[in-house]
């Protein structure tokens, strides 16, 4: 993989010197226009604008005023006209609404829009701007409803309506349902509001897109962490006070992710507690996303920190092996040895127990666990599994080998390694009968051994020809028009790259194999890595537009592999298991599974 900061190696946050763009913008250096509207009607698709006022303000200093009647193009209703004091007579000399809102724009231009509920006058003016066919310049909008709620309690006002804020905050002009007076009227409001929120940590302006969030002020006071985080994609590390990792997460963009966990957007209760035990955060930035997801993965496992549930112990995942004995049988493991069949990974014990019970009801293999020898001295009576054909009973056998258990041995093997038709056959028409006898909850059982088998083969399937392959380098273009380049060694992503678009990727691809980490052979199908990266690797190489630019050996998956039966897609690791298609039998021509074979590009033009 691309090489790491000092940082990410030693785990510690290094000494950044922030700039004023990470720090943010002071409040007291943002330019806010407070606009206000009276209109005809409270909705935009049949009402129109009847004045805009707007106030200038800047470090609490007023720098200039804008006032309009406009003429809505339709009559005043009588109660509007009560209501503002604006009749139909008024403005019916007022310009349009097309000769008003570009003033207005201009004169706004550069600035942050603020008005005591937002999206009521925003949305006209939004409303306005396409019916003239203007593009919304895309304004940033304050909206002082909600922060009002957050600092004025109801002790204090009985509501949040202007004329009460304006009251409490005692401000120097009183609403009175005109534009440019509620305008001036909310300009003493926000500011009132924002000498609350100061106290509470709100001094930038990107705070206020968090202040009416109901967050905890220990919580919010960590925002800190995120100063000086790099705007990229890659992994961050929260870590606590003794150095160590509480959570590792990954994001296209650091510095905006971990800001999140401040705001009321972050809802996991896990989080807000680890968020108040953090010290610091540490930048791992990154290549590429995939590179981000696998560096995610590997750090989880590295650390097992306490606030990630998932990843942390790839070495509890369960296999299932058919045993290198005499009279092999069927053994849930955690490890994969060479010389014997297996399915999985399984995420726990219990199904791949269920996928050990499938191929249990399907073939008859022994279930006890003894060794037992090639041939018995002296030979004992048949179990019960075997009086009723589950078994076939090679603890009876007086000759050697037992012809008869060496066939089931060997179909077992074949439907873990390759075509498992003979075991969703016989599990389907089980399925079958028991629906047609009504026996729902057998049948429901019987599904879910058949699901759980069918995903441990699948994956098994799919994992062992990336495990075998010794080397595999891959490109795909990218929207800047280079291309990401990838190296994959037994199914370890072992290094990455990213080429700009005039540059030749193929001196790059020489450079990354000969740079790219040595992977030590496993024993297939288990990789040389956490099985969950595997996936992600698989997940890539199958996305559109993946080229392969060499490969030490093929890639493939048998036709008639469990793939072929269950329609998988497991690149998350989580399988979609088709098991209704088999209760109706299977196709006659199964679906091949996904199947990449080895040559080097000619050209690697984006294009």
């Amino acid at each position: 993989m691309t090489s790491t900061t000092d940082a990410s190696r030693t785990g510690r946050r290094p000494v950044i010197q922030p700039s004023f763009e990470d720090l943010g913008t002071p409040l007291q250096d943002v330019t806010f226009v407070v606009v206000d509207l009276e209109t005809t009607g409270t909705r935009t698709a049949d009402a129109g604008i009847t004045e805009i006022g707007a106030v200038k303000v800047r470090g609490g200093e007023v720098l200039g005023e804008f006032q309009s009647l406009v003429n809505p193009g339709r009559p005043v209703p009588a109660f509007v006209a009560r209501l503002t004091g604006i009749t139909t007579a008024m403005v019916a000399t007022a310009p349009p609404v097309s000769l008003v809102l570009p003033s207005f724009l201009e004169w706004a231009r550069g600035a942050v829009l603020v008005a005591h509920n937002a999206p009521f006058d925003v949305g006209f003016l939004r409303a306005a701007c396409e019916q003239l066919g203007y593009a919304w310049p895309g304004f940033s909008v304050v909206d002082t409803v909600p922060l009002a709620r957050r600092v004025v309690t109801r002790d204090e006002a009985p509501n949040h309506k202007l004329s009460t804020l304006a009251a409490l905050f005692r401000a120097h002009v009183t609403p009175e349902h005109r534009a440019l007076a509620d305008a001036r009227a909310t300009v003493d409001v926000l500011h009132a509001l924002l000498a609350r929120l100061g106290p509470l940590g709100v001094t930038h302006l990107e705070d206020l897109a968090s202040a009416a969030d109901p967050v905890p002020q220990d919580v919010r006071r960590k925002r800190h962490l995120a100063d000086g985080l790099p705007e990229a994609p890659g992994v961050y590390l929260f870590r606590g006070p003794q150095d160590e990792v509480l959570y590792v997460g990954t994001s296209t963009n650091i510095r905006k992710r971990v800001r999140s966990y401040f705001t009321a957007a972050e809802k996991r209760r896990r989080m807000t507690e680890m968020v108040r035990i953090a010290h610091a955060v540490t930048p791992v930035v990154c290549a590429t996303p995939l590179e981000a997801a696998v560096r995610e993965l590997r750090l989880i496992a590295e650390h097992a920190p306490r606030y990630n549930r998932r990843s942390k112990h790839p070495e509890r995942q369960s296999w299932v092996r058919l045993t290198d004995e005499a009279y092999p049988r069927l053994s849930v493991v955690r490890d994969v040895r060479p010389g014997a069949a297996h399915i999985g990974p399984f995420t726990s014990r219990r199904t791949a127990q269920e996928a050990v019970d499938a191929l249990h009801d399907a073939l008859p293999l022994r279930q006890c666990t003894a060794r037992l020898p090639l041939v018995s001295r002296t030979p004992g009576s048949p179990c019960a599994l075997a009086g009723m054909g589950r078994c076939s009973a090679p603890c009876t056998a007086a000759e050697a080998p037992d012809a008869a258990y060496a066939a089931v041995a060997s179909a077992a093997a074949d439907a873990l390694e390759r075509d498992p038709s003979a075991v969703v056959r016989a599990l389907a028409g089980r399925i079958a009968r028991l629906a047609a006898e009504e026996r729902f909850e057998e049948a429901g059982q019987v599904t879910a051994r058949l699901r759980s088998y069918v995903q441990g083969a699948g994956r098994a399937q799919r994992l062992a020809p990336l495990a075998r392959c010794a080397e595999l380098v891959a490109a795909r273009p990218t929207a800047a028009g280079g291309w990401e380049l990838v190296v994959v060694r037994h199914g370890r992503l072992a290094g990455t790259a990213v080429t700009g678009r005039d540059e030749d990727p193929l001196p790059v691809v020489d450079a990354l194999r000969a740079t790219a980490e040595a992977v030590a052979a496993p024993c297939p199908p288990a990789p040389a890595c956490h099985p969950e990266e595997a996936a992600l690797v698989i997940a890539w190489l199958e996305s559109p537009g993946v080229r392969l630019v060499h490969a030490s050996e093929p890639w493939a998956v048998p036709v008639r592999s469990a793939l072929a039966h269950a329609g998988l897609d497991d690149v998350s690791g989580e399988v979609r298991a088709r098991v209704g298609a088999a209760t109706a039998g299977l196709p006659e021509e199964p679906v091949v599974g996904p199947v990449v074979g080895p040559g080097p590009l000619a050209s690697m033009s984006p294009c």
